[in-house]
């Protein structure tokens, strides 16, 4: 017999799994919009990805903070909507979840000075998403495989801890009205702690960019002001 835990982790597991391979086909910032929406909200000068590598440390450290709290309040709405169905909104739940995590690291990669066009800088993103979720990704996966071969291995080492890590915390939604609470409760904890951890995955390869390859750097503005609170979006 399966214990209710570790059917749950399957359940988990197989919905992240799902969700994250969707989201691979399907979830994509434009980069062009996104620069767009972030002069018109925050003023700031850079067009594109290559012009970020230029900015001042305190300002992308100000965009990036306001891009995960931004999804976590996302998240919080979309877990609390959907756990008043309990563990039936458990699939949908996590397809919803993988699209906003998957965003949030796009941009966060964004305003680091890091694009995703080519095949190589898409496996540098999805390596970022493990890292967010604390895989231990290894060295021996980093063969220069395809993307189609890379990617997919990765969504499982993903799916796979994250089941084993949430399992017991999304048991509480078998009761639908605690569900709710809980559900917007757990995936504002979850797309913290991945956002946290996204954030300095991408702070310190910046920083290695820029010890490696010198930039002036566009001091604009010399203390970051605070934008809207929905200027992280686009």
């Amino acid at each position: 017999m399966v214990r209710p835990s570790r059917w749950l982790a399957r359940a988990v597991e197989c919905g992240l799994r799902a969700g994250l391979e969707r989201a691979y086909q399907a979830v994509r910032v434009d980069p062009a919009q996104y620069f767009v929406h972030l002069q018109r909200a925050c003023g700031v000068p850079f067009a594109n990805a290559s012009e970020m590598r230029a900015a001042a440390l305190p300002l992308i450290d100000h965009i990036a903070g306001q891009i995960v709290r931004s999804s976590m309040k996302l998240a919080l709405a979309e877990g609390a909507g959907l756990g008043l169905g309990g563990l039936l909104a458990l699939v949908p739940d996590m397809g919803a979840l993988s699209a906003i995590t998957l965003r949030m690291i796009q941009k966060l990669s964004l305003v680091h000075g890091f694009g995703y066009a080519t095949e190589e800088e898409s496996v540098e993103l999805w390596i970022a998403m493990a890292t967010a979720v604390g895989v231990d990704w290894g060295k021996e996966l980093l063969d220069k495989q395809v993307v189609e071969r890379f990617v997919p291995r990765l969504i499982e080492r993903i799916a796979c801890k994250a089941g084993s890590e949430a399992a017991e915390k999304w048991a509480a939604r078998a009761i639908p009205l605690v569900g709710s609470a809980l559900g917007g409760a757990l995936n504002y904890y979850f797309v913290r702690a991945w956002g946290h951890r996204a954030r300095a995955h991408f702070r310190e390869r910046f920083l290695v960019m820029r010890r490696g390859a010198p930039t002036p750097v566009i001091n604009w503005p010399a203390v970051p002001l605070a934008p809207p609170a929905s200027a992280p979006e686009g």
